[in-house]
């Protein structure tokens, strides 16, 4: 009877310390590795590859995540995002930044660029990310990935580019065929927003953590038109933002977290260093052990 208790008592323990792993900072990290996902238009698309160092997990919880720039310009190795992703690392996951074709760089992406060249601009970086994604499944073994716990997230044109992977598959790929065996365990969303949020259904009502200014004055924070353009500018074009999101989520019952920032503007689409410790708990109790929480906060 004694020894039963004690694996008991092995068991849960090894089960609180191997959740917790995910919620402190507890391993060194790996160099940083450098892959090329995929070659688009003479570009060789690149990802870095942030692991702990001395994991002994064989599967270990992914987070992808895309920088923001107006599809103009940024970098997978700014600042904030490999910070972000250095954290991440340390608690145990494999943490990736990826770059994408900066299809808009030199250019516009305002009111004056037409409505279908934006479809477009969105399309081209959602197939970016979905292919990241797909070298790193392809690769899991490799880097010990589990691909049933995959986060993905993205900051502002990022976050765009995501959710619309991840919400609007249909609009954004006419075949998805290569992409169907991906699953993804949540969504970490920084001043996002989607084409059509209709199209969340049961099958990909995704949980996600979501951050947004309540007056972004370029990604709507509600549902309302990309840069506030005007009906008759030919850049007009409307898109659900965070808060649109998440009400279709809690109609289908599927977890999140909202973060508005009462008269906030475009300034929230920055890594939340602040609250990273909630997010972290909120990767650890949804994203990793399927709990269900339905949470919105007025800042």
């Amino acid at each position: 009877m004694k020894s039963i208790l004690w694996v008991l008592f092995f068991f849960l323990s090894y089960s609180v310390s191997a959740q917790q792993r995910f919620l402190q900072n507890s391993f060194e990290l790996e160099e940083i590795k450098t892959e090329t996902y995929t070659n688009k238009s003479d570009e060789a698309l690149k990802l870095d590859i942030y692991q702990p160092k001395n994991d002994t997990l064989n599967k270990r919880p992914l987070i992808v995540f895309m920088h923001g720039g107006g599809f103009a310009g940024g970098n997978r190795n700014n600042e904030a995002e490999s910070r972000f992703a250095k954290n991440a690392a340390k608690k145990g996951y494999v943490a990736v930044q990826i770059s994408y074709r900066l299809t808009r760089k030199g250019k516009s992406f305002s009111c004056d660029f037409k409505s279908s060249g934006k479809m477009e601009t969105f399309k081209l970086a959602a197939e970016d990310f979905m292919d990241a994604v797909n070298f790193m499944v392809k690769n899991q073994e490799q880097y010990k990935i589990d691909p049933e716990k995959i986060i993905v997230g993205g900051s502002s044109a990022g976050a765009e580019a995501v959710l619309n992977a991840v919400y609007n598959e249909r609009i954004m790929f006419n075949d998805f065929s290569k992409y169907e065996k991906i699953n993804f365990a949540g969504v970490f969303s920084l001043a996002g927003a989607i084409i059509d949020a209709r199209y969340i259904t049961k099958e990909n009502a995704v949980p996600g953590i979501f951050f947004h200014g309540t007056e972004d004055n370029l990604v709507p924070y509600a549902t309302g038109a990309h840069h506030w353009c005007d009906r008759k500018d030919p850049g007009y074009i409307m898109l659900d933002g965070s808060r649109t999101i998440t009400q279709k989520l809690k109609k289908l019952n599927s977890s999140y977290i909202l973060y508005s920032f009462k008269g906030g503007k475009h300034e929230h689409s920055g890594m939340p260093f602040d609250h990273l410790p909630q997010v972290f708990k909120f990767f650890n109790d949804v994203f990793l052990n399927d709990e269900q929480h339905q949470i919105e906060i007025l800042k």
